[in-house]
């Protein structure tokens, strides 16, 4: 059992230079290189061309790297789309799909381009009508990997309040996820803004990963660190995942379905949890 790792998923601007050089050295497990929200109209060709060619300059490691475009409904985002298509990158993400309609025309841009079928596609769930849609969207394409959180755009969209207890998102965090697993995706969780708010983004990432998200968007590497840490699991979580495992394994031996473990019960279902946790642990180096 493999699993790649996205705890952390930082967002860089495309149009500076040193913050793409600096990425290669920070400690995300993706970067997403932002030609959209982080680049002002004027900027959009110079960053295009900037971010193609660090990709095409390599250096990344092991990060995942992520093309996020200008929509599709705006003057630049077919020749993003075009562009990230033969670019190298892992992913492009695609912001404000509200349809699978969306989804279904990205993808035919990407083949359009000569697109590889390994680069995957990633798309933004930031409207009311994405939540609404939220089944239709990750079932829309076989490219579909990932439900990424736009709870920015979302909390405007629904005249909300940027609460600590983040309530206001509760019903769209769960439809985004429900179609996520639904379709064996994965879910990011969105951006904490305030970044002097250290244990309110802490609190986010926990409720995060409670919920079920498999990691966390961020603005600035500062960030990282809370968010590798919430969404990996403890030494002491990987060391009970693994009496589980054995647990189980001893009790089917024996003729039984199910066993206790610290006083808990414990069977199938548990046991594929606890793969997936060492799994997890194994790969981000927690054992």
């Amino acid at each position: 059992m493999t699993l790649r790792p996205r705890r952390s998923a930082l967002y860089m601007p495309g149009a500076n230079a040193r913050a793409l050089d600096k990425a290669r050295t920070l400690a995300a497990d993706v970067l997403i290189l932002d030609l959209e929200d982080a680049v002002a109209p004027d900027a959009k060709e110079q960053a295009r061309a900037q971010v193609l060619a660090s990709v095409h300059e390599g250096g990344y490691g092991s990060r995942e790297l992520v093309i996020r475009t200008n929509g599709l409904d705006t003057e630049w985002g077919h020749a993003d789309l075009a562009a990230a298509a033969l670019s190298g990158a892992d992913a492009v993400l695609i912001p404000k799909v509200d349809s699978a309609e969306g989804v279904r025309l990205a993808d035919r841009v990407l083949r359009a381009a000569g697109a590889p079928d390994s680069l995957r596609l990633w798309v933004m769930m930031e409207t009311p009508r994405a939540m609404l849609a939220a089944g239709e969207i990750a079932g829309a394409s076989a490219r579909l990997e990932c439900l990424v959180m736009g709870t920015s755009d979302l909390t405007k969209d629904l005249n909300a309040l940027p609460t600590r207890d983040r309530l206001p998102m509760v019903t769209s965090l769960g439809l985004c996820l429900l179609a996520a697993r639904a379709y064996g995706l994965t879910a990011l969780d969105g951006v904490h803004v305030d970044l002097d708010d250290a244990d309110g983004l802490a609190a986010s990432c926990r409720q995060g990963r409670e919920l079920g998200f498999d990691g966390k968007t961020l603005i600035h590497p500062k960030q990282l660190d809370a968010a590798n840490t919430a969404f990996a699991p403890t030494s002491e979580e990987v060391a009970r995942a693994r009496r589980i495992i054995d647990a189980h394994a001893s009790a089917v031996a024996e003729g039984k379905g199910i066993t206790l473990v610290d006083g808990k019960l414990v069977e199938a279902l548990h046991v594929e949890t606890a793969r997936r946790v060492v799994a997890l642990g194994e790969v981000v180096g927690i054992s």
